[in-house]
């Protein structure tokens, strides 16, 4: 079994040193409290921030301070953190999740697909990627990510057991924002989530900010499209854990003698391309 914390949090764009001491803390003690895994929003660190000047601020490199205060706390209760932040890489920004364990970085996931005024801030990331942990075969995308289809199927046929997917949930896409309950990114979430055959984590931030409000509702989902936890609260900060039977992971990829959803998949006719090769 694995135990994932959803930290849902509110950070507060230009008080970086405090959205950091935050999630430090829940992180903390999420871990102390038995979670496996610590999951944050996307740009949990900076606040959701899309003007050139902010990024530029909130920025830190992948062996900033930033990642090394993660490695202390995974350390300290050898447990695992997701954290999405700004990530400065030679001159250029892009719209990161980095996963620490004990010994450092285990995966620095870069956004692939921009939302929004996140294309004139950020530079597209490149690559999905999954990574073996005790605590399952992980992958990582984030908020905007999701409404690609392609982005979970592709982690799913890599070998994830669980995506983690930090998020900054807003409206914009969809026709209307349900004032509660589970906002229609969620809801794709359960939908994906079964058809990939893959547990899901997705947490977002949440409250008001300088002419945004995010959603929060985070949640997490099983493979088979169950809630296990969430969706959190729609206004504020909030917290949840929900527990993934990897077995039962696993076992979603054949429903039943004659319905395996990997092995009926139609590769003759179509796939899905990484930029290396179709799966």
């Amino acid at each position: 079994m694995t135990v994932v914390a959803l930290e849902q949090t509110a950070p507060v764009p230009g008080r970086c040193d405090d959205n950091i001491a935050d999630l430090m803390g829940r992180a903390s003690t999420a871990l102390r409290e038995g979670a496996d895994i610590v999951v944050f929003p996307e740009l949990a660190s900076s606040g959701y921030v899309v003007d050139r000047a902010s990024v530029e601020a909130g920025a830190q490199a992948l062996d900033g301070p930033l990642v090394n205060d993660l490695m202390t706390v995974s350390s300290a209760h050898d447990g695992l953190v997701a954290v999405g932040y700004c990530e400065k890489d030679d001159g250029e920004y892009f719209n990161s999740v980095v996963l620490v364990g004990p010994d450092g970085p285990l995966l620095n996931y870069r956004k692939l697909h921009l939302f929004d005024a996140e294309k004139e801030a950020f530079t597209a990331g490149e690559e999905l990627e999954v990574v073996a942990t005790p605590h399952g075969v992980l992958g990582i995308c984030v908020c905007y990510d999701l409404r690609f289809v392609e982005t979970l199927r592709l982690l799913s046929l890599k070998g994830a057991d669980i995506v983690l997917a930090p998020a900054a949930w807003v409206g914009g896409f969809d026709a209307d924002v349900p004032a509660e309950g589970l906002v229609q990114q969620a809801e794709a979430v359960l939908v994906q989530a079964n058809l990939d055959q893959v547990a899901v984590v997705a947490v977002s931030q949440a409250g008001e900010h300088p002419g945004l409000r995010t959603l929060g509702g985070s949640v997490a989902v099983d493979a088979r499209g169950r809630l296990l936890a969430g969706p959190l609260s729609r206004r504020e900060a909030d917290r949840g854990s929900a527990v993934i039977d990897l077995a039962e992971v696993r076992a979603a990829q054949e429903r039943s003698a004659r319905i395996r959803p990997r092995a009926d998949r139609r590769t003759d006719v179509y796939g899905v391309y990484d930029g290396k090769e179709i799966w």
